[in-house]
């Protein structure tokens, strides 16, 4: 089966194909951050401007017409609502995917994992999730109570003026930093960031910048890594994966992939390219419940910008 899937939740307009669990096109085109962060209502302009491109681009790419298409998956949530619109609006023949499913499934995918305990860590999502077989449900074992650790590190980079204002630009700074003690705040399988981040900005002059990214990422990548393990021994499982757009940072791949060794644990992740968000694994899910028999009609389609990964259903 040949099918599209369009990603469009925030700053990042991908378009993937997928045939048979096979990757042939993964095209994206991203809204320019700079400093200013994401700014809801240009960001739409940008995607609808860009949409057909980047569709063309994809189908040139996986070397088929439109015509061959089979089913086209979009993200329907959670995400920017204006953004989200774009997607469901170019999509036709509809399969509505729930974005952090989509992040996992292709995760457990490149990491060749059957049941893991997902960590699931973007902008705006922090989570930490097992599938339920018995209900084909995700269960949230733990989250963010707060904002999600993505937002939290662009936060600080957009305070402390780095350019570009992401958690990647955070990384390359703290390159030799220093440890400085930092509000650590865990409890259970559930954290906070804001106290954190709060913190940090507030020591920006202060102490050396170098230091002070170390320190948060140091930080916050450690309260994942205790939750992480607590939900991996609670469950029993031996697999555990990563995935999200800050799952593209090497140090928390470093840190999680050291305490699965310590448990016997096998540990995976997809490439840099399938962490961010992108269109193949929103076609690589739609596949899957298309073959399932899943399809919805366009009378019915929508967009939901709080769409909670536990009402999604997964298809295997």
């Amino acid at each position: 089966m040949l099918v599209l899937g369009i990603e469009s939740s925030a700053h990042t307009l991908g378009v993937g194909i997928v045939k048979d669990g096979r990757i042939l096109a993964n095209e994206r085109s991203m809204y320019p951050i700079k400093t200013q962060g994401i700014l809801p209502s240009s960001v739409a302009e940008f995607h609808a401007k860009m949409v057909n491109k980047v569709i063309k681009s994809a189908l040139a790419k996986a070397g088929v017409s439109i015509k061959e298409i089979e089913g086209i998956g979009y993200t329907k949530g959670p995400g920017i609502g204006t953004c989200l619109q774009i997607g469901m609006l170019a999509a036709k023949t509809i399969v509505p995917v729930n974005h952090a499913v989509a992040h996992i499934e292709i995760a457990k995918y490149f990491g060749k994992l059957k049941d893991p305990i997902a960590l699931y860590v973007s902008g705006g999502n922090s989570q930490i999730l097992k599938l339920d077989k018995s209900s084909m449900h995700y269960h949230v074992l733990g989250e963010t109570l707060d904002v999600g650790v993505g937002n939290m590190l662009d936060s600080f980079a957009r305070s402390a003026k780095l350019n570009p204002a992401w958690g990647s630009t955070v990384e390359k700074v703290a390159q030799g930093g220093r440890y400085i003690p930092l509000p650590y705040t865990v409890k259970g399988m559930d954290f906070t960031f804001t106290g954190l981040l709060t913190y940090a900005k507030k020591q920006i002059g202060k102490a050396s910048l170098q230091d002070l990214c170390f320190s948060l990422q140091e930080t916050a990548y450690a309260m994942l890594c205790e939750a992480a393990e607590r939900a991996l021994l609670l469950t029993n499982s031996k697999e555990l994966c990563v995935c999200g757009g800050v799952a593209q940072s090497t140090r928390l791949k470093e840190m999680l992939e050291k305490m699965a060794r310590l448990h016997k644990a096998k540990f995976g992740y997809a490439p840099n390219e399938f962490n961010a968000d992108n269109g193949a694994m929103i076609a690589y899910v739609a596949e899957k419940a298309l073959k399932n028999g899943y399809v919805e009609s366009l009378q019915s389609c929508s967009i939901n910008k709080i769409d909670r990964i536990e009402t999604a259903e997964v298809f295997l």
